[in-house]
C-alpha cells in the first residue's frame, strides 16, 4: 500500500458523506486539508476518484471500485475493535500450551475441563511437541507455558509439579509365554526380548536409557515409535515388551491384556508439571491459569 491510512480514512469519509464540508466536520479537520488529501491521493494513484459539482462530490467508476475495498477494510477494523473491547470486558485472552501428544491426551485435556468451566472466554491453543522441543519454545518465548517432565536443569523455568508418574515394562501373556518357551530367564528378560520404546528424542526415552546405563542393561532388539499410544498398541499386539507409563495402562493391567514385568530394580518415579519462562512477562491468561493451579493444588 503506497498511501498512508489517513488518506484512505479521508477518502472513505468523503465517499460516505458525498460532501467535503460534512467530512471535515466528521473528521475534525479543515475543508482545505480534506481537498488537499483527496487531490494528493488522486495524483499518487493516477486516477480521478471524485466528480465535483455544486451539490457536492460523487464517486467515479474507478472511485467506486476503490471504495468497495476501502469500505471492507474499515469495516474489518471496526469488527476488530469491537472484538477487542468485548475481549477486555469478558476477560478473554489466549493461552498457548506446549505438550507432548501423550501428556496432552492423558493429563492436559482432563485437567483443562475444569479450567475452561471457570474461564470459558480464554482461548486455549495447544502445540504438541516433545518435552525437549517444548522447553526450547519456552526458552524462545514462543509459548505461554508447557506441560513437561521435570528437567534436571530448570534454568529460567518456573516448574509447578502436578503429579508423579512411573515407567514400567509390560507385555501380553502370549509374548511372555513365548519367551518362557525360548528359555529366557526372568532376570534377563529385558536383554533378551524385543523392547518397544519411544524414540531417542523423547525425554521419557532418555530417562529409560539412563536407567539401562545405570544397571548395565543392554537391549539387543528394539522397536522405536513416536508416541506412547503406539507403544501400548504394539505391546498389546505381542510385538514385544512395551515401556509404558503405569497410569496410562491401568485398564489393560486390570483386565490382563497387559502384564507388568517385575523388575529387580524398579524405575524411579518422576515429576510432570506445568512450566513457564520466568524471564517473560506473564499474561493475564497465564496468571489466571497459575492461580487456578494454586487454588487446586496448594
Amino acid at each position: 500500500m503506497t498511501q498512508n491510512l489517513s488518506s484512505y480514512r479521508i477518502f472513505y469519509a468523503v465517499a460516505n458523506t458525498g460532501n467535503i464540508s460534512k467530512a471535515a466536520k466528521e473528521l475534525y479537520i479543515s475543508q482545505p486539508a480534506i481537498s488537499k488529501s483527496i487531490q494528493k491521493l488522486e495524483e499518487n494513484i493516477g486516477i480521478k476518484l471524485f466528480d465535483r459539482s455544486s451539490r457536492g462530490v460523487s464517486l467515479t467508476p474507478e472511485g467506486e471500485l476503490l471504495y468497495a475495498h476501502v469500505k471492507s477494510a474499515f469495516e474489518t477494523l471496526a469488527i476488530g475493535e469491537d472484538k477487542l473491547r468485548r475481549s477486555i470486558a469478558l476477560g478473554m485472552g489466549t493461552l498457548t500450551i506446549g505438550v507432548s501428544s501423550t501428556l496432552c491426551k492423558y493429563i492436559l485435556l482432563p485437567y483443562l475441563k475444569d479450567f475452561i468451566k471457570q474461564y470459558p472466554h480464554i482461548n486455549i491453543s495447544i502445540a504438541c511437541h516433545s518435552t525437549n522441543h517444548t522447553l526450547k519454545l519456552l526458552e524462545d518465548g514462543k509459548l505461554d507455558m508447557g506441560l513437561i517432565g521435570k528437567p534436571q536443569n530448570l534454568k529460567n523455568i518456573d516448574f509447578y509439579s502436578l503429579q508423579e508418574i512411573e515407567d514400567i515394562f509390560a507385555a501380553t501373556q502370549d509374548y511372555l509365554q513365548n519367551l518362557k518357551i525360548r528359555g529366557v530367564n526372568r532376570l534377563h528378560i529385558l536383554q533378551n526380548s524385543t523392547l518397544v520404546l519411544l524414540d531417542r528424542k523423547n525425554m521419557t526415552r532418555q530417562y529409560i536409557d539412563a536407567y539401562f546405563q545405570e544397571y548395565n542393561i543392554f537391549p539387543q532388539d528394539t522397536i522405536e515409535v513416536s508416541n506412547m499410544d503406539l507403544v501400548i498398541e504394539m505391546a498389546k499386539t505381542s510385538l514385544g515388551i512395551g515401556c509404558v507409563i503405569r497410569d496410562f495402562v491401568q485398564t489393560e493391567l486390570r483386565c490382563g491384556s497387559l502384564i507388568e514385568i517385575p523388575l529387580e530394580m524398579p524405575i524411579h518415579q518422576r515429576e510432570i508439571g506445568f512450566a513457564y519462562n520466568k524471564s517473560m512477562k506473564i499474561s493475564k491468561s497465564l496468571a489466571r491459569f497459575i492461580q487456578f493451579y494454586e487454588d487446586n493444588h496448594l
